[in-house]
Order: structure tokens, then sequence, then C-alpha cells
């Protein structure tokens, strides 16, 4: 069976370690980090939405809608997932960092593949040393419940996830998808490696 799916970009952080910059706004390669994340989103999922809670009108020049968290305590990637979730008309949510330059559409359709064949409510990848909460697929339905999951003052993805049937997608033959850049070092060093 093949559910329908709203993909997702999340770039509503502070990016604290890249001196508070926008992140999802950074160049790299002469794109911006958040386009990378939008190129694989797309042929997978529709529609394809970007959540940020700054410079929303650059964010809409690249072509896709926008949506903010609902609160602006910028409550982590939960806070963003269910802005998303409460105005998804899909069955399912992928959301994907905006700080993944390296992801693919095969890693995404991995998770796509790994939660239908479980029949699961969510599914995260793991690279063979780490899962990754952040690419998240879940159903929508659980949007009630992350609400008040959140209302209840609770922020910790992990912890969140555990509550519900989590499937894990073995990704561990492409650890380097999962690469992310936190630094203005850490997107030196991945420029170097691209070009």
């Amino acid at each position: 069976m093949s559910h329908s799916i709203t993909g997702m970009v999340l770039a509503g952080g502070l990016a604290r370690r890249f001196n508070s910059e926008d992140k999802g706004l950074i160049s790299l390669l002469d794109k911006p980090l958040v386009s990378y994340a939008l190129d694989v989103l797309v042929e997978v999922a529709d529609p394809v939405v970007i959540n940020a809670n700054r410079n929303q009108s650059r964010y809409e020049a690249l072509g896709f809608s926008v949506i903010a968290d609902l609160d602006q305590s910028y409550s982590g990637p939960l806070a963003g997932l269910l802005s998303v979730m409460r105005s998804a008309d899909t069955d399912l949510v992928l959301s994907v960092p905006c700080d993944c330059p390296l992801i693919t559409t095969e890693i995404l359709s991995r998770m796509i593949e790994t939660l239908e064949t479980t029949q699961a409510d969510c599914c995260i990848p793991d690279d063979g040393e780490r899962v990754h909460p952040v690419f998240l697929l879940v159903k929508t339905a659980l949007q009630y419940d992350l609400a008040a999951y959140l209302q209840s003052g609770e922020r910790k993805i992990d912890s969140w996830l555990k509550q519900h049937h989590l499937v894990i997608a073995d990704c561990s033959d492409q650890p380097d998808c999962f690469i992310n850049v936190n630094t203005p070092e850490q997107l030196s060093e991945l420029q170097a490696i691209l070009v």
C-alpha cells in the first residue's frame, strides 16, 4: 500500500554553533544548504514544505511553502514537526534536517519501504553506529499525541518515539549520508570533499 507523504525540511533552529546564522540559507557550492534536502524530498514526497522561524521570505523564494512553529519558543524539531503535521493532508510526514547535504533519495525511499512493510507508526534510520531521529517518517495521525507530549513540557524526540511503534531502517551501508554541518569548520571540510 502506497501512502501519501508530506515532505518537510527542518530549518527552524537557532544554529547557536553557527554564530546563530540561519543554517539552511548558508551556501555550500553556490547552493543554500536547505536546497540539498529539498532536491531529494521532491523525489519521494508531495507536497514539500520548509519549517522555518526566520527569513521566511527568503525560504519562500525557493518555491516552497514555509510553515513556522506554532509557538515562537524554538522548542526543537518536534515543534516544527507538529506545525507541519497540523497542516498536512497526507497520511505521513517525512522530516529531513536542513544541514545534511549528502542525504540521498535512496535513504528516504528505504525509510518509506521499511515503514510500509512493517506497518509501524514511525521510522528512523540507523547509520550502523547510531540512529538519526530528525530523519523521521511518521503517521500524521500522531499529531494529537505529539501535541499532548509537547504541552506536558517534554521536548525529547527519542522519548516520544519510544512511546509508539517505531521501526529502524538499516542504512549502515551509507553512513556518510548523515554527515551534518554544525559549525563553519565542518562546512569548509565538507566543501573540500565535494569540490
